[in-house]
């Protein structure tokens, strides 16, 4: 543990106008708040935040990240208040105190939860100061290293678990590789033991093998050389990759640790970035260098600042070696990451430039994320993936997630560019926008304002954005739309009783089913969560027996009709795939008699009065609701039906098809082949239509060709 002068000396020794006195007094403060407090490896607790300290002291962070590492702890786990931080220390490390501070006493249901509050936490703090995630990595890096002494077996594989989830990505988007690479390996030692001995025994094994044999020396004085030669002065340094992104490479690439190749890499610093240019000229001519490795990462840095030409090459000794090419100022920024920037950038908030961005970008998911778990999951996604580089027509720089499409694309450059889009080009061509984006693309996103988000893009996007404002729009529109689907149902059960519709009556039992207001009831009815049936119960009491007329297959028939009136709720201005779904299995037209099938969480299901799927519902009665076309409306929209059809075997068939299809306004969106043989095809074809009308025009048309043999409507 360092002694109080080791430690203020450390913090001296680069910092000549650091705050000694503030220091010595954080440091007694400490001593004496912890007290007697013990730590699970039997050492006073007191440790804990001196080693902190000392870890951010190594960073060469500020005084009052120093003062703040030695009190993080003070407020949580002893009887210290914020109050009396602020008073001995001043606003600025209470700030970052009462940011680092753990929220332990949250009444969370589990640890996931108290997981989940603690990372928006630590954004929301690290959005308003960075040294905050600065200390929260120091105690973690700390923690972990002690990690061993706690004896739960599944506590310590939480902790690690968390660490290579959340805190190593976090450490890689501010840029501290070198935090993240210790972090990594620390929790890579406890998740998988057996294989980090694996690899550190073979580790070892090259090493001793190497000094043997003077390799890492050669090849350095080999580039030196090299490069001396042409007028270049350089630093040349080589190291070996950590033992967790071995690993992790061999688990990609499914290799064995002897088939890698490239776990030995090499620095070259030099005075300049042209230096940089020249240096990578030099190596590539004297050479080989190594397809699909050169990387440029000045030209078009990393999100989190991170600047280094990568290129891999056959090296001296017939070794192949990653070699990186930097200045000194983007060795340190990619060794210390945003703590550099003290330095570099003297007076200039770092959350504030373009590097550091990205912590209020995931706090914009915040206001579109249903629920803290959601949350959690669209952050992570946006710590993991590696980056492609795209451009604006007007050259503006997107750096995006691998996998995104030209909807992340539009969500990234703004919001309602992401809400608007309705089709894209990419490189000049128009593409479908599920289209995976790749380096350097230029994407031009063509939007029609006002718009929104369609549902089905959630299914492709992979920015944490982009499919938190799809899913708020979706949650939104699906409440809406479940509201106005209960109030239906409940109008309906209303007048099978023989009752006016009253939200009067309604609102008055609302305290007897526990709930706070009338639209919480209507969009509980409309999900499916609380059957219409039981309210009517508690409203009137049970039902006096009368029933629906029934048609011959034991349901009701369409329109629900008693006593000549109809109770069915019309289909009107409900969305496919929000609140009600047109069920896959029958294909429901405008036109069709049909029923609905209502689905907890889901809405209503949609299906022909005759597909077979309703056999499984007919002990359900609960869960059948009479629905009817609003014809008007839905002939507006296109729906899809299914044909089966036999067709001969010949030349120009496809063409003759597509034809009489087209001729009749049809849109064929999908066809597949069911059976074949040397004389016939069977194949099935789905059509956008308007209505059953349109559909057996079509059908007509089709038994009219001469390579047509059948065609009926399919009833699956």
């Amino acid at each position: 543990m360092l002694r109080q002068y080791e430690l203020v000396n450390r913090v001296r020794a680069y910092d000549a106008d650091a705050n000694e006195e503030a220091l010595n007094r954080a440091y007694v403060f400490s001593m004496m708040a912890h007290g007697s407090q013990k730590r699970a490896s039997g050492d006073p607790y007191f440790s804990h935040p001196v080693e902190v300290a000392g870890i951010l002291s190594d960073l060469k962070l500020d005084s009052d990240t120093i003062v703040t590492g030695l009190l993080h702890d003070t407020v949580e786990d002893t009887v210290a208040t914020i109050e009396e931080i602020e008073s001995l220390f001043g606003e600025s490390v209470a700030a970052l105190v009462d940011g680092v501070t753990k929220l332990s006493k949250l009444e969370l249901q589990s640890d996931d939860k108290r997981q989940v509050e603690n990372f928006r936490k630590l954004l929301l703090a690290t959005s308003r100061d960075i040294r905050v995630l600065l200390v929260k990595l120091a105690d973690r890096q700390h923690n972990m290293q002690t990690l061993r002494h706690i004896k739960s077996p599944e506590k310590r594989a939480r902790i690690a678990r968390e660490t290579l989830e959340i805190f190593a990505p976090l450490a890689e988007r501010i840029g501290m590789h070198a935090l993240k690479d210790n972090l990594e390996d620390l929790a890579f030692a406890e998740l998988h033991t057996d294989a980090r001995a694996t690899i550190v025994a073979r580790l070892n094994f090259l090493r001793e093998e190497a000094v043997e044999q003077d390799i890492v020396a050669q090849i350095g004085n080999e580039l030196t050389a090299v490069l001396q030669e042409a007028g270049l002065p350089a630093m040349v340094s080589g190291r070996e990759k950590s033992p967790y992104s071995i690993w992790r490479k061999m688990q990609q690439k499914n290799v064995e640790f002897g088939r890698l190749s490239d776990i030995m890499a090499f620095r070259i610093v030099v005075d300049s970035v042209e230096d940089c240019y020249r240096a990578l000229g030099v190596i590539h001519n004297a050479y080989r260098c190594v397809p699909g490795r050169f990387k440029d990462y000045i030209s078009t840095p990393k999100r989190n600042g991170y600047r280094s030409i990568h290129t891999g090459i056959i090296g001296p000794l017939r070794h192949r070696i990653e070699i990186q090419f930097r200045t000194q100022e983007m060795h340190d920024v990619a060794e210390f990451g945003v703590a550099a920037h003290w330095r570099y950038k003297q007076g200039a908030d770092p959350i504030e430039t373009v590097e550091y961005g990205w912590v209020k970008e995931l706090l914009e998911i915040l206001d579109d994320a249903a629920d803290q778990e959601e949350f959690f999951e669209r952050t992570r996604l946006d710590l993991y993936k590696d980056r492609v580089f795209c451009f604006t027509p007007k050259g503006e720089l997107i750096a995006l997630p691998q996998g995104a499409t030209p909807v992340d694309f539009a969500y990234e450059v703004h919001s309602e560019v992401g809400d608007g889009c309705v089709s894209a080009k990419i490189n000049g061509r128009i593409v479908p926008l599920r289209t995976k984006l790749r380096n350097g693309d230029q994407v031009e996103i063509i939007t029609s304002q006002p718009g929104t988000p369609e549902p089905e893009w959630e299914h492709y996007v992979v920015t944490g954005k982009a499919r938190s404002r799809i899913r708020g729009f979706v949650r939104s529109q699906r409440r809406n739309e479940c509201i106005k689907l209960g109030t239906a149902i409940l109008e309906k059960a209303f007048a099978a009783r023989g009752f006016d519709f009253s939200e009067a009556i309604l609102t008055d039992v609302l305290p007897r089913m526990d709930l706070s207001n009338i639209d919480q009831l209507y969009f509980e009815v409309g999900e499916g969560h609380r059957n219409a049936e039981a309210v009517m119960t508690i409203l009137f009491g049970a039902s006096d027996g009368v029933e629906a007329d029934k048609g011959d297959d034991g349901h009701e028939t369409e329109g629900g009709e008693q006593n000549g009136q109809s109770y069915a709720i019309p289909l009107r201005g409900l969305t496919a795939g929000v609140a009600v779904h047109y069920a896959s299995c029958c294909h429901p037209l405008p036109g069709d008699r049909v029923v609905g099938i209502q689905t907890p969480g889901k809405g209503v299901a949609i299906h022909t009065i005759d597909c077979v799927t309703l056999e499984s519902f007919y002990d359900m009665p609960e869960r059948w609701v009479d629905v009817s076309w609003d014809l008007p409306s839905a002939e507006k929209h296109v729906h899809v039906g299914r044909l089966r059809l036999n067709v001969e075997n010949q030349r120009g068939t496809l063409a003759e098809l597509a034809a009489g299809v087209a001729n009749n306004e049809g849109n064929i969106i999908n066809l597949k082949i069911t059976n074949r043989d040397p004389d016939l095809f069977e194949m099935a074809l789905d059509i956008e239509v308007r209505d059953t009308r349109h559909l057996n025009e079509i059908i007509a048309a089709l038994r009219g060709l001469s390579v047509v043999s059948t065609v009926e409507r399919a009833d699956a």
